[in-house]
């Protein structure tokens, strides 16, 4: 309707609001057409308008009604607005029809099932009023499918109703999945299957009979995880959907890194724990593992177990523990080892290997220790070797230093470096070790000490050092011999040295001591060169055997490297006057006792021949 019609109407409007109502006219609600607001008095439209195909008394509407209307009269129909009621005091707009043909598919599925009564309005543009019936009043009774059942028949794992609860298949290629479905409805018309394995599209059951499943069979039943959709259908265009979720699996598990004790290779006790079973199995996008199955070393027989974890008692040595998973529909998985090693001895040690320890030592000492593990073997950065300074070597804390001292951070050879030795002279360094296998355990070895020797050592030369003659005539006159003597050091010397001769007779007892000879101070300087050749005199005073000593130090003066080797000892023998044969200063050289023993040694060979 244009402005110009609107201005009129409320000029209208103006005007007679102030005169008596007029029977013949009425007052027009507010209604909405063709996005025009209409207010004002009209006149009664000649239509005669009613409802041809609508609802009838109490009748239950159920899907799509569609409406239709008988139009009698005179007039002009430009709209026809539908409405709809549950209790005649506020309508709903339902649909605004503006063209031919008058009618409407009244989908009653969009409202709640109750009593409802429709209203049609036609707009009557000759008459610029309305032409208004209503329907009687009815029912609306939508059913919406129930789905009741859908399965699938005889899975070897699980219902289906869940992601986390497949209903699982063990079953080949060619085999077949029967599925089933039930629903309520009044008018229900056909299923649909979809989301299956296999090739294809589905099959639909329905509409002119209903089998409630289907034997699904699409030769291709590959492995994997499937959610077939079931959707249900009524007549009236009502549906409903039920999702199943079922799973093929023919592959058995593979075992994971199964963890023995604390992860470590070797282990201490015999008792171990293996974990890790289920956790770190792998059964893909299969089944899931059900159990594990385990045959001990030596045995033949699979024993079970449900749990993650499992504790074994097993004897020292390498054991190899077969382990394989079994999945929910019974598939076996591959064999897998799991090595168990059981070290419950600790090393042995085998001794030290040290560095000559002397006072003239300059730089730093070499040790080690040797060690063996026959199990595990050593952790020869975990074991470790300790020392200390001690007094006399005794005990097994060492007392000057008061506590032990790591040599090194690890490991079973090092060096030990002092600045001076030279202050270390009779000292004692006390070693020990700290063993450690791979496996853990632990042996700490009783103290050894090493003592530190002065560096200086002298000594008589034994080969350069002997008698002019062995035997002799007792007296000042025929009784004398000459001893020579080469006395050495092991370093150049600068110091003095006493040296002196002494005897004693072979044959005497413990109450008789050595008589000093003769006695010689060596001044400062005389070993400078490491040497130093000495030539003595001795005069057998009677017959009989008689000792004579060359001895070095004899108060102890100098700190030695070996004592015990001061001292060089001689035999001289004097002989008695009465033996026949024998002339001053007289004895056998060692040649003729020599050339004597090859004379016997001929004849005899010779009597044998």
């Amino acid at each position: 309707m244009g402005r110009g019609w609107k201005g009129v109407l409320l000029s209208l409007f103006l005007l007679t609001s102030m005169l008596p109502c007029s029977p013949s006219l009425e007052y027009q609600d507010i209604k909405t057409l063709e996005d025009d607001i209409i207010v004002g008095w009209s006149g009664t439209s000649n239509l005669n308008l009613a409802f041809s195909n609508g609802p009838v008394q109490d009748e239950s509407i159920t899907g799509t009604h569609t409406l239709t209307f008988s139009i009698g009269g005179t007039g002009t129909i430009e709209s026809l607005l539908i409405e709809i009621s549950n209790d005649t005091t506020s309508w709903d707009e339902v649909y605004n029809l503006t063209e031919t043909p008058w009618m409407y598919p009244f989908d009653s599925t969009s409202y709640d099932n109750g009593s409802y009564v429709l209203r049609a309005s036609a707009w009557d543009s000759d008459t610029e009023s309305f032409a208004t019936t209503t329907s009687d009043s009815f029912n609306i009774s939508n059913q919406v499918p129930l789905i009741t059942i859908f399965t699938a028949l005889n899975p070897d794992a699980g219902n289906g109703t869940s992601s986390t609860d497949r209903a699982w298949f063990n079953i080949a290629q060619q085999d077949t999945i029967s599925f089933r479905w039930g629903a309520s409805d009044d008018d229900l018309k056909q299923a649909t299957l979809a989301n299956v394995p296999g090739p294809g599209s589905p099959s639909t059951d329905g509409p002119s009979s209903l089998n409630y499943g289907w034997d699904w069979a699409s030769g291709n039943l590959s492995e994997g995880i499937w959610s077939p959709r079931l959707t249900v259908q009524d007549h009236s265009g009502l549906s409903a959907t039920a999702t199943l979720f079922i799973g093929i699996d023919r592959t058995g598990p593979s075992m994971g890194s199964v963890t023995v004790g604390d992860g470590s290779t070797w282990h201490q006790s015999g008792n171990v724990t293996i974990s890790g079973l289920f956790s770190t199995a792998d059964d893909g996008q299969g089944s899931g593992i059900s159990q594990v199955q385990y045959m001990l070393p030596g045995t033949s027989t699979w024993e079970t177990t449900t749990n993650d974890s499992l504790t074994l008692d097993l004897n020292e040595g390498v054991h190899e523990v077969t382990v394989r998973g079994i999945d929910l529909v019974g598939n076996t998985g591959d064999n897998a080892t799991v090595t168990i090693r059981i070290d419950g001895t600790a090393p042995i040690g085998l001794g030290w290997t040290v560095d000559e320890l002397t006072t003239s030592r300059i730089g730093a000492a070499n040790i080690s220790f040797a060690a063996e593990d026959l199990g595990s073997g050593m952790d020869n950065i975990s074991s470790y070797i300790q020392y200390g300074f001690d007094s006399n070597g005794v005990g097994e804390t060492p007392d000057l230093s008061g506590r032990w001292l790591s040599m090194n951070l690890n490991g079973l050879e090092g060096q030990i470096g002092l600045s001076s030795w030279a202050t270390k002279s009779r000292q004692h360094i006390m070693l020990r070790a700290v063993l450690q296998d791979d496996a853990g355990n632990t042996y700490t070895t009783a103290a050894s000490s090493f003592q530190i020797l002065p560096g200086l050592d002298l000594q008589w030369n034994s080969t350069l050092t002997n008698l002019d003659r062995l035997v002799v005539r007792p007296g000042e006159q025929t009784g004398n011999i000459t001893i020579s003597s080469v006395l050495e050091s092991n370093q150049d010397y600068g110091g003095s040295v006493i040296v002196r001769l002494e005897s004693a007779p072979a044959d005497r007892s413990s109450t008789v001591d050595w008589t000093v000879m003769e006695t010689r101070n060596l001044p400062a300087g005389t070993l400078s060169d490491s040497h130093e050749n000495i030539t003595w005199s001795f005069t057998v005073p009677r017959s009989g055997q008689f000792d004579l000593r060359l001895v070095i130090d004899f108060a102890n003066v100098i700190d030695e490297y070996d004592e015990g080797n001061n001292n060089n000892y001689l035999v001289v023998t004097g002989a008695s006057m009465n033996d026949p044969g024998l002339v001053p200063s007289f004895a056998p050289s060692i040649a003729l006792i020599l050339l004597t023993g090859f004379a016997i040694s001929y004849a005899q060979r010779k009597t044998r021949d």
